[in-house]
């Protein structure tokens, strides 16, 4: 019997457990369509995501597929991705592409897309479909009682079939919906909705939150965006819960950041942005996190809103890069890290002709950039595989830190005995980020994995200095330094990472400056 996963512990001490033990997620993110096809996924997606060392595959799971028919269900997709990730020792996180992908219903079945009087649609102020960048956005209404049960019904047979079928747990997570909130308007405007815009907050809002009158009196300008928080968080909760009643995975929704402009509607107006948390907490207890999808530049700032003592960080889309996946594991005790298409990252420049560059939409300077991203991240993945436990317990006791370069070319942090001193290596824009983490293994021993910059180790104490004694290349196997080459010299000195991912241990002795 295998214990069903689980996470556990609050901000940086939680952890993702799978058959009983922590487990991180060194995953990626497959493009929209892929899972549409498992003959595709053999030949294009799975040899890229196991050349890059990666142990988790998050796949969409699409309800126009799943219930091509009302009531009529078709697991073979499902079923299919699961063959595959056993046969290649992987899990699974799927995506349920239901009522929202990124706003917008395109997802749903036939049936649903035909029947507008029983499935109705968001309205923008002009009573009209929204638009976004001049195309119509057809988003079903989280205040629309039909679709949500329609949706909440596909999805609980979804977890009720990989209750029956799924007794290893290769599915380990659930993401419910995908980028919800609306684009092209700040609000639903459809007379259901000024309806329920004209009345007061909810009790549970004016409770938890200390507010009190209608939307508009208690959240002033942030009311529209307030009003479909609430929905959609409401929604998202009727539909989780009735999967976990069935099947209670852990459950997560990820989230298309802010970003300028800064107005609700050229970004999903009521979707779990940072913003948004204190409404979708309380309306959606059901949900264990609030993930972002992390394109923006400010990394650290989306790590360091989501990384709170209610909500750990999990990143389900970002970009390739190494440096982030470091500093999210190391500062943050991230439960995962999953670039989106990271099987572009296996297109090779020699193989491929220009057409099928222009399709995927990769100039040349751009596949080499996306093969040495893949290659670093590979890298990463490769080093920290055996060390999920350690890690664990570093953030346990604080021994571990995490840096990323952000446009300063120096950074200092602390550490247990000592402070890293970081200067970044940037020369040009094709240089991968900088970037990596730190832990101290305790009596004056440190190890440090990066890329991209340059390091030393200072003494915080006055008229001290610190002194390498021994410094090493290497990896951990099976909980144990493995000991690579053994640098001195003009090696000792300066701690360099070139753009490669590599793993140093120092071993550092305190003196006296004479």
């Amino acid at each position: 019997m295998h214990p069903l996963p689980f996470i556990q512990g609050t901000g940086k001490h939680t952890a993702l457990y799978v058959d009983g033990a922590p487990y991180l997620v060194r995953g990626g993110e497959i493009h929209n369509s892929s899972a549409s096809d498992l003959s595709y996924m053999e030949k294009y997606v799975w040899p890229a995501y196991v050349r890059f060392h990666t142990n988790t595959l998050i796949a969409p799971v699409y309800w126009e597929c799943l219930e091509p028919e009302e009531g009529m269900f078709d697991f073979s997709l499902v079923d299919g991705l699961i063959r595959q990730a056993r046969e290649r020792k992987h899990r699974l996180i799927l995506l349920w592409f239901g009522l929202w992908k990124n706003s917008a219903s395109t997802y749903v079945p036939g049936w649903v897309k035909r029947d507008p009087a029983r499935f109705s649609y968001i309205q923008a102020q002009n009573g009209k479909t929204p638009r976004y960048f001049d195309a119509p956005v057809r988003i079903l209404s989280p205040l629309c009682q039909a679709a949500v049960e329609a949706d909440a019904g596909a999805f609980a047979c979804l977890m009720e079939h990989l209750r029956q079928t799924d007794e290893e747990h290769t599915v380990i997570m659930v993401q419910v919906e995908n980028e919800m909130g609306i684009l092209g308007s700040d609000r639903d405007y459809s007379p259901e909705a000024d309806a329920a815009f004209a009345g007061t907050v909810p009790a549970l809002l004016t409770e938890r939150l200390q507010l009190s009158g209608t939307w508009q009196e208690a959240f002033g300008d942030y009311a529209a965006e307030a009003f479909m928080a609430w929905h959609y968080a409401t929604a998202t909760e009727y539909i989780c819960s009735a999967g976990k009643a069935r099947l209670p995975l852990p459950m997560y929704v990820n989230t298309w950041l802010e970003q300028a402009p800064w107005i609700p509607g050229r970004y999903p107006s009521g979707g779990p942005q940072y913003k948004n948390a204190r409404i979708w907490k309380a309306a959606a207890p059901s949900i264990d996190i609030m993930a972002p999808d992390i394109y923006v530049t400010y990394f650290q700032k989306v790590c360091q809103e989501y990384a709170t003592p209610e909500n750990a960080l999990f990143i389900p889309e970002t970009r390739v890069e190494a440096a982030c996946y470091l500093y999210a594991l190391g500062e943050h005790n991230a439960l995962g890290f999953a670039p989106f298409g990271l099987e572009d990252c296996a297109v090779q420049m020699e193989e491929t002709d220009a057409r099928t560059l222009e399709i995927l939409q990769i100039s040349d300077s751009g596949a080499n950039r996306r093969q040495l991203s893949g290659q670093l991240l590979g890298q990463a993945y490769l080093l920290t595989a055996p060390m999920t436990d350690m890690i664990h317990r570093a953030h346990a006791q604080g021994r571990i830190r995490g840096f990323l370069y952000t446009g300063e070319p120096q950074e200092r942090i602390t550490l247990p005995g000592a402070d890293l001193c970081i200067t970044y290596e940037h020369t040009q824009d094709s240089d991968p980020t900088g970037g990596g983490l730190a832990i101290a293994l305790g009596d004056g021993v440190y190890l440090v994995m990066a890329v991209n910059c340059a390091l030393t180790l200072e003494s915080r104490q006055p008229g001290w200095l610190l002194d390498t004694i021994g410094k090493e290349e290497g990896t951990y196997q099976d909980g144990q330094w493995v000991r690579g080459r053994i640098l001195n010299g003009d090696e000792c000195y300066r701690n360099v990472f070139g753009n490669e991912v590599t793993m140093i241990r120092l071993e550092m002795l305190a003196y006296e400056d004479a």
